[in-house]
């Protein structure tokens, strides 16, 4: 005789067919078991861990493992052909997507990445000190760090980002390659995120690209917004404009960033070696860009 489960299986397909992306935590299993139990007729008798075996044994959702070395694993699961960015974005609640990954959706640029960035805000910290030149250029003189929090599955990587805290800000929904429903920063966030750290985005040669991709499609008084929602400490208008420049927007938009002063001489790049200057950005910046 057919179990309960059995009976309902074409009605439990249907509506995991119909949920776009396919990616599922153990409390979500148990909240659609909580929610569609009596339009399943399945009975108080049905436990969670009954569901999410049948699930898994009988009709096909995957078990997948996000690890992390030093940091241990995650379990998820996965239904079909499922979105690899609502997995990464699985890792922590209220994430968003950012930095390259952001560049790929809005189609800044053309690379298809297999890393993942994804950034889930910091508590609110005070704002650092005074800039001096000194202190600035100290800074930069060592290599910038990168975060170590790696988690592999199938053949991604996704790397979560502890971000200013910015209450999301510039953050928008944007449809992915499946049509799934996906938190990114909007373009001119996007545009800042990468100036400030350009290893997230491939090297500061994508990055160029990602602003070659943007020209036309953001404003330079956009960008001054956003830099000023973030209030940085250093002046990363003067990278952001001298991107511009050479991504040939037009004069009118690169000057609304230079409008905020080059008070200091500034760097494209950390541990630059043998860099170039800009004289009208007060910019130091790598060979060849």
């Amino acid at each position: 005789m057919a179990s309960k489960l059995e009976l309902a299986t074409p009605k439990i397909r249907a509506m995991f067919d119909s949920i776009r992306g396919g990616v599922f935590t153990d409390a979500d299993l148990l909240g659609i078991l909580k929610k569609h139990r009596r339009h399943w007729d399945l009975g108080i008798r049905v436990s969670g861990a009954a569901f999410s075996r049948f699930l898994v044994e009988e009709l096909g959702l995957r078990v997948v493992e996000l690890k992390a070395e030093g940091y241990g694993a995650l379990q998820r699961y996965a239904w079909r052909e499922f979105s690899p960015y609502l997995m990464a974005l699985s890792i922590r609640p209220r994430a968003y997507l950012s930095h390259g990954t952001a560049v790929f959706l809005h189609g800044l640029n053309d690379q298809i990445p297999k890393t993942i960035y994804v950034n889930q805000e910091q508590s609110e910290k005070p704002r650092g000190g005074g800039l001096t030149q000194e202190r600035l250029t100290q800074a930069f003189s060592r290599r910038q760090r990168t975060s170590k929090y790696v988690y592999a599955f199938d053949s991604f990587r996704a790397v979560l980002l502890s971000g200013k805290q910015t209450g999301a800000y510039g953050v928008v929904t944007r449809r992915g390659p499946q049509r799934e429903e996906l938190p990114v920063t909007g373009i001119p966030r996007t545009l800042v995120d990468i100036a400030v750290r350009p290893a997230y985005s491939g090297g500061i040669v994508q990055v160029l690209e990602a602003y070659r991709g943007a020209k036309g499609r953001v404003k330079g008084a956009e960008l001054v917004r956003v830099l000023r929602r973030l209030d940085y400490v250093y002046p990363y208008h003067q990278a952001i404009g001298f991107l511009m420049e050479r991504a040939g927007f037009p004069e009118a938009e690169w000057e609304k960033l230079r409008s905020l002063g080059t008070k200091l001489d500034f760097y494209l790049l950390y541990g630059m070696k043998n860099a170039k200057r800009d004289e009208k950005w007060r910019l130091f910046f790598p060979e060849g860009i």
